[in-house]
This record gives C-alpha cells, structure tokens and sequence, in this order.
C-alpha cells in the first residue's frame, strides 16, 4: 500500500533490497541519536566541568550548552560517517541525510547559542544549515547553489553574487565560533595546570588570543580565495593611516605584554596611583582595571603605569607597615602606655608577630608626649583604615582601664590689661536742651 502510494507520487518502486537497506539506514540513525543521548547524559556535564574550571563561571553560555552540544555533536559524527561509508539507496540516503541535517542544524544552534550570540541568530543559522543539508540530501544543492550564484554583479574580475556573500557570512561565522572556543580551551588548559603562576598563565592566554586571531584571518582570507595582492597599491597607505590613527592602542598592547613579562605588577597586587590605592583586578589589552576600597573600578591606561611613578605594595613582599601617632598625657606612665599599645597591637588578628610591632617617642609635644606605633600586616588588599581602626579602640579600651589619658590641645590665655570703658553720660546731661519759646 505505501509502495503504491510512494509510485502515484512519481517516486520509483521499493524493492526487497532496498527495504533491506532503509532497515540498516534506520538502525544506524538510531544508534547514532542513541550515542548522542549518551554522551549527553554521561560526558557532557565532566566536560562542561573541566571546561568552566574554578577560575571561569559556572553559568556562562558555553558550559550551560556543552551537553546538548556533545550530544548532538556526536549523534552528527556518527550518522555522517554512516551516511559516508556506502553509496545508499536514494530512500536509505535520504532517510540518513535528514538525520545529518536535524542533528547537525541542532548542534549549530547550541555552538551560537554557548558563544553568546542570542536565540534569533542561533535559529536562523540552524535554519540555514538545515536547508543547505536537506538541499543535498535530496540531490538538490548544486542546483540551488547555481541559483544563488546567479543572483549578482559583476565588477572586473570579480562576480559578487548572493551565494558569495553568504560563503563570507559562513566563514567569518564560523571562525569567530573557532576563534572564540579556542580561546576558551587555551584558558582552560592554561589555567589547569600547577607548573605557571597567575602572570605567567595570563602573558600565556594574551598570546595564545593574538595568534588565534591572526591564524584565523589568514585562514579565512585562504577560504575566501582573496587575493592580497590587488591590495597592494593601498597596503602601505593603509598601514600607515592604521599606525597613526591606533598608535597609542598598539602602544597600551604592547605596554600590556610587557609589564605582564617583567612581572611588575600582577592580578591581585595592591598598587598607589595618583593618591589612590587599589587592587589590580585585571590587565586587558588597553588598561589596567584597579578596584579601590571605595568599590570604585578605575581604568588605567597600559603606558601610564610604565612611564609613572607606581607604587607596588607587593611587588617583592606582601608585608606592609602601618604607621598610627599615638598621644599620651605628661603625667602618665610612658612605659605602661607603650606596653599597652604594643598589647592591643599583639591582639589584633590582623597584624603580624613577626616583624613584632614597635612603639617609639617621636616627640614631646605641647601638650602630649607623642608616639608612633608602627605594625605590619600581610593583607594590605583587605585595608589599612580597619585595622588601624581596631587597634585605635583596644588602645583606648585599655587606656581607660590604667588611667592613661589622652590630652587634648589646651592653651592658656593671660590678659596683660584690659580697655577702660566709656564713660557714661547722665541723664540730665544726654538729654537735648530745647530752644526757648519766641513772644
């Protein structure tokens, strides 16, 4: 009934063989979206974990969709290569041909989708993919492709058509895809192993991301079939106007490798810039990202940190001193009061016991014998007001428990003389005499 059907619809008739052979097509796609499933249930979630690792996030695009991707990736693979090995049947051929399409349109929208590109792009490049496969499973690709290619213009030499633009579309799509994973797989990789500390891994990634570009230009440039040389005439104006016009981002990339190869600041060094202290959170290609206590994220420029004046709290040692001015009454203890400093000092969890804090007299004031205290601590990135603000109150705690007191400024006033005040006029003699009456 269904071969008669298959004959009034101008499809030829079925034979046993090739019933047979749609039987072994049909069992091939099967096991191939099977080892899909499996792949996704098993592999999917220890890859999408050795790929986020600890230093990437959990929730990014890319890890969200490595499952449904390693999935339909490897239902692809297997159904391509069954639709490959043998010259089928047209009907078998096309029932493993449709499954090539599904699966590879499915694996598309899951690569755009994990490269972040959105929803409506992932589905309209597996809708194009779909088509072009379906196309060529029923034998009519070649002819849609002279379509397209009929559609354009001419200039010179060179035929600008529908179906080269979408050829450019394709490869650059794809290359940014490639670009992008691997660029994920080197941080990965990089970041994986023991043997490179945090500079290192990331002098590593920054080269590894120039390199890929460039290889991924020039292999795009190869599939594309342009030939360089008809630019030739305007190379040398063009790299000229590039050099003037991207100078100082040249200048900032370059600046950028450099301090990341002589190691003289690093991710999570606590550095002084124009006044203002700050963790460095991240060396890109064009700035520097500094966080400040305030929560304040400053950018900034590559080459002012190699042409400035920077200070680097842990360029060589991450120990810092903290210098706080302490001051105490003339009549008081001034061994006691030093002890007591050195004590709240001691007792903050903060400050180091090696090297142990010290307290000296700097001075004898006018109205206080000053000291200074001076501390040190490992972990300048987590503040210095906090722990002086803490070592401040348990020295006040316990200066009020001895009796120390802390002067305030006092000044004494003598008054030498005063002005003599006014003399006071009677009333009889204030009030105006009035003119004598006329007759």
């Amino acid at each position: 009934m269904i071969d008669d059907l298959l004959v009034r619809m101008g499809f030829p008739r079925v034979e046993e063989a090739q019933i047979a052979e749609i039987g072994i097509a049909a069992m091939i796609a099967g096991l191939a979206l099977i080892a899909g499933w499996v792949a996704r249930r098993r592999l999917g979630p220890r890859v999408a974990d050795w790929l986020h690792g600890r230093d990437i996030q959990a929730q990014s695009p890319l890890t969200a969709h490595v499952p449904a991707l390693l999935g339909w990736a490897t239902a692809l693979l297997l159904a391509a290569v069954g639709w490959g090995a043998w010259p089928w049947d047209p009907y078998a051929g096309l029932l493993l041909g449709t499954v090539v399409a599904f699966t590879a349109a499915a694996a598309v929208r899951n690569l755009v989708l994990g490269v972040g590109l959105g929803e409506v792009p992932a589905l309209l490049i597996a809708a194009a993919a779909l088509a072009a496969l379906l196309s060529h499973a029923v034998g009519g690709l070649a002819l849609l492709q002279d379509r397209l290619d009929s559609v354009g213009f001419s200039a010179g030499k060179m035929h600008v058509s529908l179906l080269t633009l979408i050829n450019v579309a394709l490869t650059f799509l794809v290359l940014f895809l490639l670009v992008r994973i691997g660029n994920r797989l080197v941080r990965r990789v990089v970041r994986g192993g023991r043997d490179l500390d945090a500079t290192q891994q990331l002098l590593v990634e920054k080269i590894a991301s120039v390199v890929i570009v460039i290889a991924a230009f020039f292999i795009g440039i190869d599939l594309l079939g342009i030939d360089l040389t008809a630019f030739a005439v305007f190379s040398g104006a063009l790299g000229l106007a590039v050099g003037f016009g991207l100078q100082k981002t040249f200048g900032n990339l370059i600046a950028g490798i450099i301090l990341l190869m002589d190691r003289s600041i690093k991710p999570g060094d606590v550095i002084v810039v124009a006044d203002s202290v700050g963790r460095v959170n991240k060396i890109g290609v064009r700035a520097v990202s500094v966080i400040t206590r305030d929560g304040k994220e400053h950018l900034v420029p590559n080459e002012l940190l190699m042409t400035e004046r920077v200070e680097n709290w842990s360029y060589s040692n991450r120990d810092v001193r903290v210098r706080m001015k302490v001051g105490v009454s003339y009549d008081a203890d001034l061994r006691l009061a030093q002890q007591l400093m050195l004590d709240a000092a001691a007792e903050s969890p903060r400050v180091l016991k090696s090297p142990a804090p010290v307290c000296w007299i700097t001075e004898f004031g006018e109205s206080s014998v000053n000291h200074e205290l001076r501390i040190w601590i490992a972990d300048p990135e987590s503040g210095l007001g906090n722990v002086q603000g803490e070592v401040f109150l348990r020295i006040w705690d316990k200066f009020k428990e001895a009796g120390i007191v802390i002067p305030y400024p006092q000044r004494d006033v003598h008054v030498r003389t005063l002005p003599e005040a006014p003399a006071k006029e009677t009333p009889a003699a204030a009030k105006p005499k009035r003119a004598p009456k006329e007759s």
